[in-house]
């Protein structure tokens, strides 16, 4: 057994990038969505909760349920498909341009390090912690997680579990959510 799965939430509408399918575009010659699955390759499993589409990695698909109830719904849907073995899971949003391995490997050790953590979230420049850029205890995903997640904020469940906060290096906790970001991601990969 690997020592981690991985849950990729890939089923946002892009509102603010005119609907596309964000986790589609290409950014250094591979989309989002591959770009975000090469940083948990490792993984075992490695669901992605989202409309199937052609990824660069064999991944498991799954759905949200209730159909476009948000991010916290696609965490439930795919916390469903972990084996009940599985310790350690990553929790990503598919619109990462510059995570890498070692992004999961630091969080994960930080996890490792203290055994009474119930996860590590990157943080950007200021601290803020990056709900969708994670490491979680899954025992501790599924006891917080709540019967209603429809439209329910993920960081209203995610924060009262304090996880630790590890530190962004350059860009890493950097995503996509509008035109501007995209441009940026492009230049910053050639």
């Amino acid at each position: 057994m690997a020592e981690f799965a991985a849950v990729v939430l890939a089923g946002g509408r892009a509102r603010r990038l005119g609907g596309v399918d964000k986790v589609l575009l290409p950014v250094g010659g591979r989309t989002l969505l591959d770009r975000t699955l090469d940083a948990v390759a490792a993984a075992d499993p490695l669901v992605v909760v989202g409309p199937p589409r052609t990824t660069a990695r064999p991944v498991r698909w799954t759905a949200e349920d209730p159909p476009d109830g948000g991010p916290l719904a696609g965490l439930k849907a795919g916390l469903a498909l972990l084996p009940a073995e599985t310790r350690a899971v990553a929790v990503l949003a598919g619109d990462h341009p510059h995570l890498t391995p070692d992004t999961i490997t630091r969080l994960l050790a930080a996890l490792r390090a203290t055994p009474e953590a119930a996860g590590a979230v990157l943080t950007d420049s200021d601290d803020r912690p990056q709900w969708l850029v994670g490491v979680w205890r899954s025992a501790a995903l599924r006891e917080a997680m709540p019967a209603e997640v429809r439209n329910r904020p993920l960081r209203a469940v995610l924060a009262p579990l304090a996880p630790l906060h590890v530190p962004a290096i350059e860009s890493e906790a950097s995503d996509v959510d509008t035109p501007e970001d995209l441009r940026e991601a492009r230049a910053a990969n050639g």
